[in-house]
This record gives C-alpha cells, sequence and structure tokens, in this order.
C-alpha cells in the first residue's frame, strides 16, 4: 500500500511539472512561433502608451531575451521560491507561489485567486454532495426497479439533465425562484457570503446554484450507476453472497454498489477537480466572484498573468482530485493494491 502511495504522489508530481511546460509553452513559445518578438511581449507589461525605447527596455529587464529555457527555469522558481520584478525605477519581489502581476491592476495574481477560491469551493462541495447523493440514490433504485415507471420516469429526468446546458437551467430558475415570483426560495446571483461569517446565509445564496449544478451532473451519475448495478447485479459473487442467506440490503449496498463504485470514482475525481478550477458557465450565471468568472475577466481583459494562474490552479486541482481517487480505489477495491 505505501509502494501504491509512492508511485502515484511521484506521478503527480511529474503529471504537475509536464503541465507547467505546457502552460509556459502555450503563452510564452507559441506566440513566438507566430511571429511575436521580446517587445511584443513587454508591450503588454508596460502598457501601451510606453515609448520603444521603454519597451526594449523592458524586455531585458523581464528576460525576455534570454533563452526559452532560462525563461521556464525562471518562471518555475518563481512558483516554488517566489520572483523579483524589475518595471521600473525599483524591484518588486512576489512571494510564492508566484504567477506575476496583474496587467490591469499591478496587483499579485495569486491572492486574487486566494480570495475567490472560497466562492468556488464552496459551489463546488455543496453541488457534489447533492449530485453524488441524488445521482447513485436514483441509479441504484432504478437498477433494482427495472423497467419500472420509476425507472423510466428517472431515466428520462436523467436524459433531460444531462441535455440541457447549465446557462439555460441556470437562467430559467433564476427567474423561477429568485426575481419575486411566489416560488422565490433564494436571493438573485452576485451574492456569497462566507461560511465563517453566517453560515446560514452561505447556504442560503448557494443554494440555486447547487441544485442547478447538481441537476446536470446527477443526471449522468444516475446513469452511469445504474448501468454499474444492472451488470455487477448479474455477477456470481452476487448469487453466491444470497445463497449464503445475506439480507438484500448488504448485498446490494455491500457487494453490489461496491463493485460500481470504481467507475463513479473516475468520473467524479475529474468533475470535481475541472469544478474546483472553476465553475465557468455556474459562476458567470449567477455571477458569483469565483475562479470561474475570474477566468472569464481575465479572458476578456487580455490579462495574461490572470489566465496562467487560474489555468495552473485549475491543473493543479484536476491532478489533485485524481491522485485523490487513484488512493480511493485501493479502498474501494483490493485488486488495485494488490496489483
Amino acid at each position: 500500500m505505501v509502494t501504491y502511495i509512492i508511485r502515484r504522489l511521484i506521478w503527480a508530481f511529474v503529471m504537475l511539472t509536464i503541465v507547467s511546460i505546457v502552460t509556459f509553452a502555450i503563452f510564452f513559445l507559441v506566440p513566438r512561433l507566430a511571429g511575436a518578438t521580446s517587445e511584443s511581449l513587454a508591450a503588454r507589461y508596460v502598457g501601451r502608451t510606453a515609448s520603444a525605447e521603454q519597451v526594449k527596455i523592458a524586455a531585458e529587464k523581464l528576460g525576455f531575451n534570454d533563452p526559452l529555457v532560462v525563461q521556464y527555469g525562471r518562471f518555475a522558481k518563481g512558483i516554488v521560491a517566489g520572483a523579483d520584478y524589475d518595471y521600473g525605477p525599483g524591484v518588486e519581489h512576489c512571494p510564492a507561489p508566484c504567477f506575476g502581476y496583474s496587467f490591469l491592476t499591478r496587483l499579485p495574481v495569486w491572492p486574487d485567486l486566494m480570495d475567490r477560491l472560497p466562492v468556488t469551493i464552496s459551489l463546488a462541495i455543496g453541488a457534489a454532495v447533492i449530485w453524488v447523493i441524488a445521482g447513485v440514490a436514483t441509479g441504484v433504485l432504478s437498477a433494482l426497479k427495472r423497467g419500472s415507471v420509476f425507472d423510466r420516469a428517472a431515466m428520462s429526468v436523467a436524459l433531460a439533465g444531462v441535455s440541457l446546458p447549465i446557462f439555460f437551467t441556470g437562467i430559467v430558475s433564476l427567474v423561477v425562484f429568485s426575481y419575486g415570483t411566489p416560488f422565490r426560495i433564494t436571493a438573485p446571483g452576485g451574492s456569497f457570503t462566507p461560511f465563517d461569517e453566517n453560515p446560514a446565509m452561505w447556504a442560503y445564496n448557494l443554494i440555486l446554484p447547487w441544485i442547478t449544478l447538481a441537476f446536470l451532473y446527477a443526471a449522468g451519475y444516475a446513469r452511469l450507476t445504474r448501468a454499474g448495478m444492472l451488470e455487477t447485479m448479474n455477477e456470481d459473487y452476487i448469487r453466491t453472497a444470497r445463497a449464503k442467506g445475506l439480507n438484500e440490503r448488504t448485498v446490494v449496498v455491500k457487494h453490489g454498489l461496491r463493485g460500481a463504485l470504481t467507475p463513479i470514482l473516475t468520473i467524479f475525481g475529474l468533475d470535481l477537480g475541472l469544478l474546483l478550477g472553476g465553475a465557468v458557465l455556474t459562476e458567470s450565471t449567477y455571477s458569483l466572484p469565483g475562479m470561474g468568472k475570474y477566468a472569464i475577466d481575465a479572458i476578456l481583459a487580455q490579462d495574461l498573468p490572470k489566465v496562467m494562474g487560474v489555468t495552473l490552479v485549475a491543473a493543479f486541482f484536476v491532478v489533485f482530485a485524481n491522485l485523490i481517487v487513484d488512493l480511493l480505489y485501493a479502498v474501494v477495491d483490493p485488486r488495485v493494491r494488490l496489483g
């Protein structure tokens, strides 16, 4: 088990290194291949009103004339140990992890990301709890009642949930449940209260985004769980468990559902990792100040350091979530640990 964990940790570190190289190449190598020069890259840091001489000096100070290998080393060192930026008369130290300074605000990117991370974590974790419980429970019941009215109705709703885009269900839910209708259950979008300030208001402001986001994901989990349970419940070891006289609940939960959890864990790790990196459509629809909306604003403003920061943080969450899933495999399925 220890060897398995060490192997997965090493693999996670290798993946993060590869992601940092690819991210650096996208933002610094690809523009050069397209014809960009050191001066054109530096012009983004000094502003449009800077003279040609000022842009040339900035390119030299920022190291854009150095070989790309040296530039990547400086970029990686900034993430691990911080970096010093020489924009003009003085040198500014950016503490680790340093993703640079925003083009627009001239402030470090990392504190901005940390200000918005609680919003995204609250949205992702709350929705994940709802969609896992609702989706898995619906899938199990549909598999046990295959062909019944409940099974057909549940799968029809699941098909609708998978098919409808989040911005459509989000807008409809805002119109029906927020904007002054008799069915109002929550405040309009754009409000967020930290959990440590007021837990009740925190949940009140997020209940509609949670349900909207969970509706999309729970539908897929219900279909996946149903398919897995139908396959698992026909296995020989299930018949053996029933022949031993075990009650049906033990057979379904301990033997049937556990065998169907592996693909569910796989997709859950990927989904949760992606959401922790920013639920772009949900945050934009509900005007939540999370990392997803932060990424959209950065892209529209062409604020390169912000885009790079969001990309790397999102990649970290995806790799970290898949690492946790890999470790959970060994708990759910002993064959993984033994292999």
